[in-house]
């Protein structure tokens, strides 16, 4: 469970800074929020993701200390 939940974690957060330093055109495709016309920041996208893998990283560190 605790490897699980820090490779989820860290995922998240490597997706959460990919969102806050790309702009919406440069996105890849499968990404939510993906726009080929749009060239601004996805940050409400970012901020999810990284509250998110915190919240993962968390559980994980919490179970591991069962």
């Amino acid at each position: 469970m605790k490897l699980i939940c820090t490779v989820l974690g860290l995922a998240l957060l490597v997706v959460a800074a990919v969102y806050f330093l790309m702009p919406a055109n440069a996105l890849p495709s499968f990404f939510p929020g993906f726009d080929s016309g749009l060239a601004r920041m996805r940050y409400k996208h970012g901020i999810v993701s990284a509250v998110v893998g915190i919240v993962v990283l968390a559980i994980g560190w919490f179970t591991a200390r069962r």
